[in-house]
């Protein structure tokens, strides 16, 4: 009898890890990473809610969805310790079998482009892409910098722009078609190619964005406090601004582009700076360190990661103030939203 009651409460202790409530995933999710509990939380953007916690590895630190909203995708990062993905089914709450990326490790940057996982590999200088149609690795490429760290992939899969920590460089990389044909091609068939380009910023740069209209790329660097904005065009730092955001850890803009949140890991504040006029408007106290940051799809609201004080911020991104707060698990950074289709 003993044995019987435990194992019973062995299993109500693991369903209770991976379940908070009976609940449906809404049509729309907000996912947060809590580092320190090693789990990924759904949470109901209507009512704040966690309504799911599902295990997800070792030292998760990003998060991304798929296109049709019902996969999510972990970085399992370690500082290079770790080489896998973790999956799971937002639909059924299940964690699914990870991705083994093989020499690929330190997975940290994650963007969801093509039907495809986009992906950095810190400690192998390198970034890749996984086909979850072929459960493999379909795509390698170096970047020759230290700590590829963050990844934005264009929606034409075309240009790819990550942030080089130590290095202290954005790589800007752009596929190109034209000359003879690669080895094994078919005969006449355009080669396809990749040029990198290497733009020095500043020291520490790691949270960046791409401006909605394509045209920028706005780099926040740490170790330094300040901001570079990159011309997409002449791929050239064409102004420099200086905030005061010591320990920049993300750097987000609203969907219309007209404002770029920074959050700082050792700062009280998130810096708000006007696009147009490239200037601070406003610092937005969220508690002791801030990390994750994603914007609601209508513009409406801003979500932070406040790893220190174990919940993410709701920021009303029209009186720019905090409305209220999620208790999403400890150290919480990686954020992101699921969209069912």
């Amino acid at each position: 009898m003993n044995r019987i009651l435990a194992s019973l409460l062995l299993l109500v202790g693991m369903s209770a890890a991976s379940f908070v409530s009976a609940e449906d995933t809404p049509a729309a999710a907000l996912l947060v990473l809590a580092k320190s509990d090693n789990m990924l939380s759904i949470v109901d953007p209507a009512s704040l809610k966690v309504i799911a916690r599902m295990p997800v590895g070792n030292d998760p630190h990003e998060v991304i969805a798929s296109s049709d909203g019902k996969l999510a995708y972990v970085s399992n990062y370690g500082s290079g310790a770790f080489n896998t993905l973790a999956v799971v089914d937002l639909v059924a709450h299940k964690t699914l079998t990870s991705v083994d990326l093989g020499a690929l490790r330190g997975p940290h940057g994650l963007d969801f482009v093509g039907e495809k996982v986009w992906f950095t590999a810190e400690a192998a200088k390198a970034i890749g892409s996984y086909d979850p149609a072929t459960k493999s690795v379909d795509w390698i490429l170096g970047t020759g910098q230290n700590r590829t760290h963050m990844i934005y992939v264009s929606p034409d899969m075309k240009l790819i722009v990550t942030t080089n920590v130590s290095s202290g460089t954005v790589s800007v990389i752009e596929k190109t078609v034209g000359g003879r044909p690669g080895p094994g091609g078919p005969p006449g068939a355009p080669r396809a190619d990749w040029n990198e380009t290497v733009i020095r910023v500043g020291n520490g740069s790691e949270g960046f964005d791409v401006s909605p209209d394509g045209k920028e790329i706005w780099v926040a660097n740490a170790g330094e406090g300040t901001v570079s904005i990159i011309d997409m065009a002449s791929k050239q730092v064409t102004q420099t601004l200086a905030p005061d955001v010591s320990s920049a850890n993300r750097l987000k803009f609203t969907p219309d582009g007209k404002l770029a949140l920074i959050s700082a890991l050792r700062g009280a504040d998130v810096t708000v700076i006007d696009a147009a006029t490239r200037k601070t408007i406003k610092r937005i106290a969220v508690g002791h360190g801030a990390a994750g940051i994603v914007m609601q799809p209508d513009g409406a609201r801003a979500f932070v990661a406040c790893s220190p004080d174990g919940y993410v911020a709701v920021i009303d991104l029209h009186t720019m103030e905090v409305v209220a707060r999620i208790e999403a698990g400890q150290n919480p950074d990686g954020l992101a939203w699921a969209i069912r289709r």
